[in-house]
């Protein structure tokens, strides 16, 4: 229609056919199908807070005391520390789309972007998420994995060197070990999950025990890479494992409780879309903030097996 002697467009193919509430749906919905450890990590949810720090308490628990006759009661010390977790993890993931290749692309192009983007967002996150893992069992935090196990035994220290170093595939013993490192702890029973490769998922698969009802589970689809339960643990696959710097064909996994490693997410996953006349496309960004940090030292373990 023409307005003050203008002509103007008032579909969205001024815009290339872009829909910004249809992007961030989109994306979104991808992220949450891909990603695996920020699905199972305590989430703090701090989206609109102003910071960049978040200061958690963790209290030393107390014992109790027998009360004698005609006597006080005991009173207990105030102990523990705070958990500190930084919200300094920032990252986007933006694409410039020429109104040209939208007009001639498939529809499919669409779907690409949009999973790529959530792929992408839901791949770091746990990344961050692995490396708040290395200081689990007193580690240092680098990434040669110093408070790792091997998955063979559940109890060698992983030593990190060329190759595989000394990383075992995994095995019952080596799962039933390090829950009882859990147990040794007194950390709930619930709310424990396994995270592992593909090739430990490949193992686990051929050993009988792992393959009965109690493991499979209720035979439901596979959903954000849970592949069943064992012991009580809930298991789960992803390829996003990490590798030890010098054991470059050895593959990280954890087995630990929820409330051993804490998100706290600031904001995502946000979809902004803008048209760039100057380029004739439209930007497209999706973006996160978010922070992570170690709970409990002892409320989980990392397994190191070959990959």
């Amino acid at each position: 229609m023409a307005f003050g002697g203008v002509n103007v467009i008032e579909s969205n193919v001024a815009t290339a056919g872009f829909v910004p509430t249809l992007w961030m749906d989109e994306i979104t919905a991808a992220y949450k199908k891909t990603v695996v450890l920020a699905a199972l990590v305590h989430k703090l949810n701090v989206k609109g807070k102003k910071g960049d720090t978040i200061k958690l308490p963790a209290p030393t628990r107390g014992t109790a005391s027998a009360k004698a006759a005609n006597t006080t009661v005991t009173t207990i010390a105030a102990g523990g520390a705070s958990i500190t977790i930084n919200l300094t993890a920032h990252y986007e993931y933006s694409r410039l789309i020429e109104d040209i290749a939208e007009v001639q692309a498939l529809a499919s192009m669409r779907r690409f972007y949009t999973d790529d983007a959530g792929y992408a967002l839901s791949v770091k996150k746990d990344s961050v998420i692995f490396d708040a893992a290395r200081t689990l069992n007193s580690g240092d935090g680098n990434s040669t994995w110093t408070g790792a196990v091997i998955a063979g035994d559940g109890t060698t220290a992983f030593v990190d060197a060329a190759g595989n170093a000394n990383a075992t595939a995994i095995t019952d013993a080596g799962i039933r070990r390090v829950i009882q490192v859990l147990d040794d702890n007194n950390i709930p029973m619930n709310d424990r999950y396994l995270v592992i490769p593909p090739v430990g998922r490949r193992i686990m698969m051929g050993l009988a025990r792992f393959t009965e009802q109690a493991f499979v589970g209720d035979g439901k689809t596979i959903r954000n890479g849970k592949l069943g339960d064992v012991y009580g643990v809930s298991v789960h696959v992803t390829s996003n494992c990490p590798v030890p710097t010098s054991a470059t064909t050895a593959k990280v996994g954890l087995l630990t409780h929820k409330s051993a490693l804490v998100m706290a997410e600031v904001l995502g996953p946000r979809v902004q879309t803008q048209y760039k006349q100057e380029y004739l496309g439209t930007l497209l960004t999706a973006d996160t903030i978010f922070g992570v940090a170690e709970a409990y030292d002892l409320g989980g373990v990392a397994m190191v097996m070959p990959g």
